[in-house]
């Protein structure tokens, strides 16, 4: 029986003398990983007629480059301008009346001051007489007052037509090109978008980032990227907007770059392969990627310590050459672990450094 255990030692020792143990290693993250990218107009919108009308003209088509202000469709609705006509008759005979108003209240001011005048002979006139002749002046005031108002109400009804009017022209809201055209001469503008305008000079690149990478964000950072359209060419955009909010269900951050297009190499809708640059504040672990044991219960690394094995739980992260990330609150920098680790390593068995 003595001698089964010694020999049993001398195996456990001699199995335990080629066991190689390597140190976790700590440094900075700073590497770059591939992600897909999708291109967006930076400015898009669905041209609408906001009053309704008769389509006279087009004067652009897909594929037009048009300026802000330029002018693109011409409507026509013959109504409105009997409309307009119709308010400035109602202006025009209000202010008529209001003229007429004035010189009755101009003229019975006139015998007022008179009357005025004649009060100051006692027994000329009546009290009454003048009482009466000051209402009448009241009266007119008030009557004018009133015209002004409607008048007021009616310009303003006449402008608005007038605004209506302008609708019916439709122009550019910014510089872009026309990249839809959905309607012609003849056809009646409704609710319906008439033209799709992009804005193809700037364009949006907007990048799918892992949660892992997302506190690496630097507003203002260039980023890399390729297009297969011109695989010859490297291009590159700035970081601009980020959306503060993980998708559930991919765990990724979407993050916009604005990528300046003037030479128009670039479309909505290309495939991008971005080169993000991943960096964080924070140093990582990090250790060969064989000492990392994954089993369906756990992952996890050996380390030596006091001369035995002890299993440390961790979380992998990005490979790193021959190098592994690993996220752990029990492991340190510099503890050693096991290089080649496996599971039929148990926990407590005996361990030293290889020889």
């Amino acid at each position: 029986m003595m001698r089964f255990n010694v020999l049993l030692l001398v195996a456990l020792s001699a199995h335990a003398q080629t066991i190689e143990l390597v140190p976790v290693i700590q440094k900075p993250v700073s590497r770059t990983i591939t992600l897909p990218g999708e291109f967006e107009p930076f400015l898009k919108v669905a041209l609408q007629a906001r009053v309704q009308g008769f389509v006279e003209k087009v004067l652009v088509d897909r594929g037009s480059a048009v300026k802000q202000g330029d002018l693109l469709i011409e409507l026509s609705a013959p109504e409105m301008d009997a409309r307009i006509a119709e308010a400035e008759a109602r202006v025009q005979a209000n202010n008529s009346e209001r003229a007429g108003s004035e010189a009755q209240r101009s003229s019975a001011q006139s015998t007022l001051d008179r009357l005025k005048k004649a009060a100051e002979t006692p027994g000329a006139i009546s009290g009454n007489e003048l009482t009466i002749v000051q209402k009448q002046v009241d009266a007119f005031d008030a009557l004018i007052r009133s015209k002004q108002q409607s008048s007021t109400s009616l310009s303003a009804a006449v402008k608005s037509l007038k605004d209506l009017k302008s609708y019916l022209k439709i122009t550019a809201p910014f510089d872009g090109i026309i990249t839809e055209r959905l309607i012609h001469p003849g056809a009646l503008a409704g609710s319906g978008p008439l033209l799709m305008l992009e804005q193809l000079a700037r364009l949006r690149l907007v990048v799918a980032v892992p949660e892992e990478d997302v506190s690496g964000l630097v507003k203002g950072a260039k980023v890399e990227f390729k297009v297969p359209a011109y695989p010859e060419r490297t291009f590159a955009g700035t970081v601009a907007r980020t959306g503060r909010v993980l998708d559930p269900k991919t765990r990724t951050m979407p993050v916009e770059l604005d990528v300046m297009n003037g030479d128009a190499a670039l479309s909505p809708g290309m495939f991008t392969a971005v080169k993000w640059p991943v960096k964080r504040s924070r140093p990582a672990l990090y250790v060969p990627k064989t000492a990392v044991v994954s089993t369906t219960e756990r992952v996890f690394v050996i380390r030596g310590k006091d001369g035995k094995a002890e299993w440390v739980n961790v979380g992998k992260g990005a490979a790193d050459g021959d190098l592994i990330e690993v996220t752990s609150s029990a492991l340190q920098p510099s503890d050693m672990i096991v290089k080649r680790a496996t599971d039929e390593m148990r926990e407590g068995s005996p361990i030293s450094s290889k020889k």
